[in-house]
């Protein structure tokens, strides 16, 4: 996957600027967004519906992937105010306003609001651990609907039981190793296959205190 260079150009500015402010990793971010797209490899194919990017923080991987395919509909979560102040300039700065937005809230909240069970595409980099995860995404996506979770390198199997997940009306779909130019990513791509029962997400902070597994 290749970013048009136009816009490869304005998202290494705005970048470095969210590692200047702390907002990112110390690591090169040509490689951050090499990492960013191989969501995109994952994914397959550009979302038909509302996207949903947990925790977007610094833009990884929710404005790298809103900038890939023109035709996406984003909503970009963060709980922290200076983030998604951040956030909302980067949107004016790449253009791409009309169809991304930036939501200043728990994603607990998220996942009680209007947009329950309305996301095609949820994605999750450095969000939380698998189950907090799986409990705040579930709730918002629709039935066939897909989740993209970054995974540690060291492997992900058993950090999806199919229980646990089942418990969401989630499924593990499959686990890839995607090649980049800052090395290897592991991404697990896991289905809705049913409707989120109404007692999830639980209140602000318990999938992190209580995870489900």
């Amino acid at each position: 996957m290749i970013l048009p260079p136009q816009l490869g150009s304005r998202l290494d500015l705005l970048l470095h600027d969210a590692r200047r402010l702390g907002f990112l990793g110390p690591g090169p971010v040509a490689g951050q967004i090499a990492r960013a797209l191989a969501f995109a490899t994952v994914a397959g194919h550009a979302p038909k519906g509302p996207a949903v990017d947990l925790g977007t923080g610094g833009g990884l991987p929710g404005l790298v992937l809103a900038g890939l395919w023109p035709d996406s509909t984003w909503l970009l979560i963060d709980s922290n105010v200076r983030r998604a102040n951040w956030l909302q300039e980067a949107v004016k700065e790449l253009g791409i306003s009309s169809r991304a937005e930036v939501v200043c809230e728990r994603a607990e909240l998220t996942g009680r609001g209007r947009r329950r069970q309305s996301a095609e595409l949820v994605t999750a980099r450095g969000f939380g651990p698998p189950a907090p995860t799986a409990e705040c995404a579930a709730p918002l996506m629709r039935v066939g609907g897909r989740l993209l979770v970054s995974d540690p390198p060291e492997g992900h199997g058993p950090r999806w039981p199919s229980d646990g997940l089942a418990q969401l009306g989630l499924e593990l779909e499959s686990s890839a190793v995607v090649g980049t130019d800052a090395g290897p990513v592991s991404i697990s791509l896991i289905l809705s296959t049913s409707e989120c029962g109404p007692k999830y997400p639980r209140r602000v902070g318990v999938p992190f205190k209580r995870p489900l597994f």
